[in-house]
């Protein structure tokens, strides 16, 4: 069509052309003024001619590009009307609107797949312009949120306003643990944001996880493990208070009755001694369990002071040098600064490195070239990280998820309460404390400070 349109163009410039030439050898000749005035007749019916060809050419694509502007693509371009030029120029205007259509309809449907797709996952998704307007949130958002209608921000202020005061602070790429009050009582999510633009606008999107389900099998699963523990050192120590009590008094009964006291000899009463004796030892374990119990309840509060990492692990050095004077372990320390600092109290993060470089020296005791390394500095994340390294026997991988178990211990004499304590401490900094272990290699316990 290109090539056919340029030819009919040339021809009738060519034609202008000549004409233009006859008039100037006519009126150059002193030719006929009928002659003269003929071709510049014939002139002016040629321009508007080639004026009107352009046009007719023109108009056709404004009017398309105006159906497309318009998204109108209902109208039709004749083929059968016209010269062969404009009946194929109507031709491919009418394929490309055909492709346009297809595009749109395509576009449609997979927009419809996409949206009942965002319908039926489990997860709430949330889009916002920057003032607050919904673009779209899916029924399970709405359906967390007990709203039939979610059409602006602000309507969150009549569920809870922490909840509305979380979302405009939450960062791009930032996620965040949200607890607010809903319909059916306290509801914990998950929320993760991203922004992106649309045209001239900004827009949010969240992502928004009902994590109440997973809180409840995790500290379902807590109490499960905790209750075996429990219930397995109660019954070491009541089990033989009970045998030996019944053993007691069957040497003061006899067929059901209690017997004489002229029956009773220096050998009964000897027995009956030991027998409390053990049954008192049995009660101070006892007793002394459940104290180990509420120290774990009874935790204070952080007194929070700026703290130089540096002279905290020092101080752990000497600690360790005097206590263990005659020991071959070797213990050190490794800072990326010598000026970092945590906000913490000391005692208390005192309490939970000496319990771990305690735990790594009774770990190393048959270890060869035993080392202890307290490591110090940021993670990836910027954040303070202290870790009790050794290369002791390491911890089996099954065995990493029940270490912080309350009473749960490997060790004969072990108490069970120190890493619980520990990573108690750590949660009340607003940190966390971790093991990771590679068997026969090393163990790591970390600190980790979200400051």
């Amino acid at each position: 069509m290109n090539q056919s349109f340029l030819v009919h163009v040339l021809i009738r410039i060519l034609l202008i052309a000549g004409v233009s030439f006859g008039i100037g050898w006519a009126l150059f000749s002193m030719q006929s003024i009928v002659i003269s005035v003929g071709l510049f007749v014939i002139l002016f019916i040629q321009i508007i001619n080639l004026i009107h060809y352009q046009n007719s050419v023109n108009e056709r694509i404004r009017y398309f590009f105006e159906a497309v502007k318009n998204e109108d693509f209902s109208q039709a371009f004749s083929i059968q009307k016209g010269d062969k030029i404009i009946q194929e120029l109507n031709q491919s205007l009418q394929e490309i609107n055909r492709k346009i259509q297809q595009i749109k309809i395509e576009n449609h449907q997979q927009e419809q797949y996409f949206r009942a797709l965002i319908e039926h996952v489990g997860t709430g998704i949330l889009t916002y312009d920057d003032r607050g307007f919904v673009i779209h949130a899916n029924s399970t958002l709405k359906k967390m949120l007990g709203l039939e209608q979610f059409t602006h921000l602000k309507q969150l202020e009549r569920i809870d306003d922490s909840l509305l005061h979380a979302l405009k602070q939450i960062q791009q790429q930032d996620r965040k643990l949200i607890t607010f009050n809903g319909k059916q009582g306290k509801v914990n999510v998950s929320i993760r944001a991203s922004s992106f633009k649309n045209k001239d606008q900004t827009l949010t999107l969240l992502s928004v996880q009902d994590i109440n389900r997973e809180l409840d099998e995790k500290e379902l699963d807590s109490w499960m493990r905790l209750i075996r523990v429990l219930t397995h050192e109660i019954m070491n120590s009541i089990a033989p208070v009970t045998s030996l009590s019944e053993s007691l008094a069957s040497y003061f009964q006899k067929d059901g009755k209690a017997i004489s006291p002229e029956e009773v000899n220096e050998k009964m009463i000897g027995t009956t001694i030991r027998g409390l004796e053990v049954i008192r030892e049995q009660g101070r374990g006892l007793i002394k369990f459940v104290e180990s119990y509420r120290k774990l309840t009874r935790l204070p509060k952080p007194d929070k002071k700026v703290i130089r990492v540096n002279d905290l692990l020092e101080k752990m050095i000497l600690l360790n040098q005097v206590q263990n004077q005659d020991s071959s372990i070797q213990l050190e320390k490794k800072l990326q600064s010598a000026d970092l600092d945590i906000q913490a109290d000391e005692k208390l993060i005192s309490q939970v490195l000496i319990n771990l470089i305690k735990n790594s020296r009774e770990a190393l005791a048959e270890t060869e070239n035993a080392r202890i390394v307290l490591l110090a500095g940021r993670n990836k994340n910027g954040q303070v990280e202290i870790c009790v390294k050794d290369n002791g026997p390491g911890i089996p991988t099954d065995m990493l998820d029940e270490i912080f178990v309350p009473f749960f211990t490997t060790r004969e004499n072990g108490s069970g309460i120190g890493l619980s304590l520990s990573r108690q401490i750590l949660r009340l900094h607003g940190g966390s404390l971790n093991a990771r272990s590679v068997p026969n290699k090393e163990t790591l316990f970390c600190l980790l400070f979200n400051q």
